[in-house]
């Protein structure tokens, strides 16, 4: 039962609340042992809140998860989780992740609850709106960026914000894409969305993003605003660690026919996993050693 239930809280995902680090390293404060500290707490916070997320998520979505060739080993949808066990594991979680936000501080509970409330109305409604499912977990992505902002209480570039945005943008309809082809008829079964997609709209909406992550990340590197505040014109040497990443993605996206999670995609493929590790040396060795 355990074991069941760390698996129904999904720690292999938390990795995707390193978003939240993010206003610490690039501000240049990763020295700082307060705001380490902070910026540690409200990655913690975040990986509860989304826990509780995902359980509930899980929960709702039980029933389309048995018919999915690899969800239905979730453990509600195979049984071996119960609906009552998973409710108060949520409501654990939640709870927890909430206190623990407002110990930080008030306007860093105010975007924890922000955070919970996109996911639950996107969970139970945003989900099932085509375009708008996507740009929901996008903003998902900011609210956790700007949560470790918030609980650090340090000055952000809006460029990087809006990176964090097209980024998490690229990465979900790349997600879509590889449910849509991998699914084939039983797509709309299981994600009644996906028969407002196709594969042709999401290449052109991949391509968008694809161009605007790349130019968005180039934009904060080369910006004399973020130049002088980092004391460094360097960040652009991290630029080809970003282009060959997406491209890695879009390869093993229409290639290899994986995308259906990222974060797999980021633990599993070592050429992705070097190419991310040497990014953020990279950044490391720039803000903080030259």
């Amino acid at each position: 039962m355990i074991a069941d239930i760390i698996k129904l809280i999904r720690p292999s995902h938390w990795i995707k609340n390193g978003v939240v680090l993010a206003g610490l390293i690039f501000a240049g404060k990763a020295e700082t042992p307060p705001l380490l500290q902070n910026a540690l707490l409200a990655f913690v916070t975040f990986c509860l809140l989304s826990s509780a997320v995902y359980v509930f998520n899980d929960l709702i979505d039980r029933k389309r998860d048995q018919i999915h060739p690899l969800k239905k080993n979730r453990p509600i949808a195979s049984g071996k989780v119960s609906s009552a066990t998973a409710i108060i594991a949520a409501f654990i979680l939640a709870g927890a992740g909430v206190v623990l936000a407002l110990v930080i501080s008030q306007p860093f509970l105010t975007v924890s609850l922000a955070f919970l409330a996109l996911n639950i109305l996107y969970t139970v409604i945003l989900k099932n709106v085509v375009i708008i499912d996507v740009m929901t977990i996008a903003a998902g992505f900011v609210l956790r960026a700007y949560g470790g902002v918030v609980a650090i209480q340090v000055v952000f570039s809006e460029w990087l914000l809006i990176t964090t945005f097209v980024l998490a943008l690229f990465l979900g309809l790349g997600k879509r894409r590889h449910e849509l082809t991998f699914l084939q008829d039983s797509a709309i079964s299981h994600r009644q969305i996906l028969e407002k997609y196709s594969p042709y709209l999401l290449d052109q909406l991949i391509g968008v993003v694809t161009a605007s992550t790349v130019v968005t990340y180039l934009f904060y590197t080369m910006s004399h605003e973020v130049q002088d505040k980092l004391h460094t014109p360097y960040l652009f040497v991290t630029i080809p660690f970003v282009i060959y990443g997406i491209f890695r993605y879009l390869y093993l996206v229409h290639k290899e026919e994986q995308g259906g999670s990222p974060t797999t995609l980021l633990l599993t493929d070592l050429p992705l996993l070097i190419d991310v590790l040497l990014w953020l040396a990279s950044v490391i060795i720039i803000l903080y050693i030259l």
